[in-house]
């Protein structure tokens, strides 16, 4: 997983971030490898594709979320089970999700629709609303109408205006 870079990390390095499964202690390691090495990149897994790998009460939770956007993907817990075979979920597992989100009113009817899915959900929802330019907010803190959000991007992180977030700006 492609992780935000630190200043002790060389130039020309891509970061990376790995978690353990909880039976190897849950760590989380970070490390970076030279650009050269890496010969290809993809996207976290889509929440159709991971959601076999998910507990039976999920299904008619990831069944809803699929319903609201086919494209949303999925971190976490599942992410790396689906990728990885291994078991990372636990009886306390959230679902982490990352929504391609354009800017406008449109992030604003997606966060109402996550809202009720929760709402019936068996387990917490968790993630982050994804802007075509790569710059991400967790959807609760959308949801929760703050005239403030706090704006993820790979270079670092940022308060914006809500409005602004959601308008496309940088």
């Amino acid at each position: 997983m492609v992780r935000r870079p630190r200043e002790a990390d060389a130039a020309g390095e891509l970061a990376l971030g790995l978690p353990l499964p909880p039976s190897a202690g849950k760590l989380r390691l970070a490390f970076t490898l030279p650009d050269e090495v890496v010969s290809a990149a993809c996207p976290p897994p889509q929440l159709s594709t991971a959601s076999q790998f998910a507990p039976a009460s999920w299904r008619e939770t990831l069944e809803r979320l699929v319903a609201i956007e086919p494209d949303v993907r999925v971190f976490g817990a599942l992410g790396w089970r689906a990728l990885t075979g291994l078991d990372y979920l636990s009886p306390t597992s959230d679902l982490d999700l990352l929504w391609p989100t354009p800017p406008g009113e449109d992030a604003t009817r997606l966060v109402a629709a996550i809202l009720i899915v929760e709402a019936a959900a068996p387990m917490r929802l968790d993630g982050e609303l994804v802007r075509p330019d790569g710059a991400a907010v967790n959807w609760r803190e959308l949801a929760s109408g703050a005239d403030e959000v706090l704006v993820k991007r790979l270079d670092g992180v940022t308060l914006q205006s809500r409005r602004g977030f959601l308008e496309g700006r940088a």
